[in-house]
């Protein structure tokens, strides 16, 4: 009892140095079966801040084949090292594309050489860009050294946290960035995901001619720190487009999609939301 007592305090007491202590950390790349693909590569980054090394499974794929099909475009802000990009490019497949952002240059690369794993099975092309309605260099600052998470902001006092890099990170207007590259893509665009420490408001205000013309589900977090009104105000600027909204508890399929209403939207500390247009069938 007491070694088990003091284990668990050394650890506490390790993680906590971890998270004050600026460091670099590798990956490695692993083979994983995956029924219906066959064998998948995956780099999984080396932070011992992650609660289990990254490896990608059937019901993440088939989570994304609901509300994707062969072929289309998908876009994933804010992708980190890519457990959700991977999945989607598998739902979609080699003749689709998966767009992954993330302006983190820790984690980019690992997002990076993720995005050239499994060439024969999936397409992806990533970016080192954040996503902003005013497109320019931002501050990125995160609430620990190692920056596994973290947001962009314009000022440097930041509430992102402490801890910020050396060097402003790029962003870009996504509607812009479309227009420009992608045109020919976006009669197939079927889905958003978005995960930006509490700027998802933002992005779905800024991509409001994509939404309401092309009509992609979109995938979203409401984060822990957000007050009442600007909780109400994420609902709002979805559910007006056309969009039913439901509380979710993982990325993996067959999991409870539950209605939400506008005034559920503080019944959760932090939780995910699928938005899906009003076309899209009931579940």
């Amino acid at each position: 009892m007491i070694n088990n007592l003091l284990q668990y305090i050394k650890r506490k007491l390790e993680r906590r140095r971890i998270k004050r202590t600026f460091q670099e950390y590798d990956f490695q790349v692993v083979t994983i079966p995956l029924a219906g693909y066959g064998s998948v590569e995956v780099a999984q980054w080396l932070n011992p801040l992650l609660e289990r090394p990254y490896a990608v499974t059937i019901k993440d794929v088939n989570f994304y084949r609901e509300f994707t099909k062969e072929g289309d475009f998908v876009i994933d802000i804010g992708a980190h090292m890519g457990d959700t990009t991977l999945p989607m490019a598998l739902a979609v497949g080699q003749t689709g594309l998966v767009l992954a952002f993330d302006p983190n240059p820790l984690v980019y690369k690992i997002l990076e050489k993720n995005a050239s794993l499994n060439k024969e099975k999936t397409n992806i092309e990533s970016y080192r860009l954040a996503i902003a309605t005013n497109e320019g260099e931002y501050f990125y600052n995160s609430s620990e050294a190692t920056f596994s998470n973290g947001g962009i902001s314009a000022v440097a006092d930041s509430p992102h946290g402490k801890y910020g890099l050396k060097e402003k990170i790029q962003a870009v207007n996504l509607e812009r960035f479309l227009h420009e590259k992608y045109a020919d893509r976006l009669s197939r665009l079927t889905l958003i995901k978005i995960d930006t420490e509490g700027l998802d408001i933002e992005i779905i205000k800024s991509i409001e001619k994509v939404l309401t013309t092309y009509k992609p589900t979109v995938i979203f977090e409401c984060f822990k720190r957000l007050p009442a009104r600007e909780r109400y105000d994420l609902y709002d600027s979805i559910q007006q487009k056309g969009y039913n909204l439901y509380y979710i508890e993982k990325f993996e399929a067959d999991t409870p999609k539950v209605r939400l209403k506008r005034e559920d939207m503080t019944n959760w500390k932090h939780f995910d939301v699928v938005a899906t247009p009003f076309k899209w069938r009931e579940v």
